[in-house]
């Protein structure tokens, strides 16, 4: 995969880096790793822990954003805490490229794929929800136009339209990516994240999640989602946080109520 590597390097090098994991040696004894096969290319390396209750309402998968935490990122800001004490199993998992995982191709969406069918055979009888955080939520909206994918429902959190209005913001990748579709143009249409939601399958509902002041990916793009999605869905925003960075903000406990009370109508 040293090719893919190479050709990552202007969109996510500087996050592809060995990963420092923020759980504590005891910590460490509640959280299984598990191993697996993408169609991308990479094995994935992921974590596994049940709910701190006697019985589980469900278990949810955490996609992460792009940066250097990968899957700790839902560990060290509290996400799976709060998940894990309100009823929850938690599945975190770094996407290829990130993290502990290895290096695939730009199907990111086929680790998420991947992931959904080991979570629902560790827990075969609970529903299996999903959140994702910018390129773990845009990446998703392609994942679940996949018959074979094992989400009953999904919070996309900071999720860009299409790949091209993100990265214009960063010349060298954006041209980069211009380039390549013109190679692949089939694929650059495979890919269009705000054309795919209109093919969403099993869904129950989609919950999408933005900032009014995130200058990365902005709140019109969530508005644009939510009328495209042609599943249930609703739209909610905080008004001031920095991209993929609500439970940093003093929206905190709003966010993390939210969060909770759309699972918990999902499940119930």
């Amino acid at each position: 995969m040293l090719f893919y590597k190479i050709i990552k390097k202007p969109f996510f090098g500087k996050f592809m880096v060995p990963w420092k994991s923020p759980l504590s040696e005891q910590a460490k004894k509640e959280w299984e790793k598990i191993f697996i096969e993408s169609k991308s290319g990479a094995t994935l390396t992921c974590l596994y822990a049940k709910a701190k209750t006697e019985v589980a309402k469900a278990t949810i998968v955490l996609a992460h954003p792009m940066g250097k935490e990968a899957k700790g990122y839902f560990i060290k800001y509290g996400y799976t805490d709060l998940l894990r004490i309100n009823g929850y199993n938690v599945f975190v998992f770094d996407i290829n490229g990130f993290g502990e995982s290895g290096i695939g191709n730009f199907s990111f969406f086929e680790d998420i794929i991947a992931v959904s069918k080991k979570a629902k055979s560790l827990t075969p009888d609970l529903p299996i929800g999903y959140h994702g955080i910018s390129l773990g939520g845009q990446m998703a909206t392609i994942a679940f136009t996949d018959i074979e994918h094992r989400y009953d429902f999904a919070i996309i959190e900071s999720a860009a339209t299409t790949l091209q209005e993100f990265w214009k913001k960063f010349p060298p990748a954006f041209y980069i990516l211009k380039f390549m579709y013109l190679f692949v143009p089939r694929y650059g249409q495979k890919i269009s994240m705000i054309d795919r939601i209109t093919e969403v399958k099993k869904l129950q509902s989609i919950l999408f999640i933005y900032s009014k002041t995130d200058t990365w990916v902005p709140f019109s793009m969530g508005e644009r989602f939510n009328k495209n999605c042609n599943v249930p869905s609703s739209l909610w925003a905080v008004e001031n946080a920095e991209h993929a960075q609500i439970m940093k903000s003093d929206a905190k406990q709003e966010y993390q109520e939210k969060i909770l009370a759309y699972f918990n109508d999902a499940v119930n």
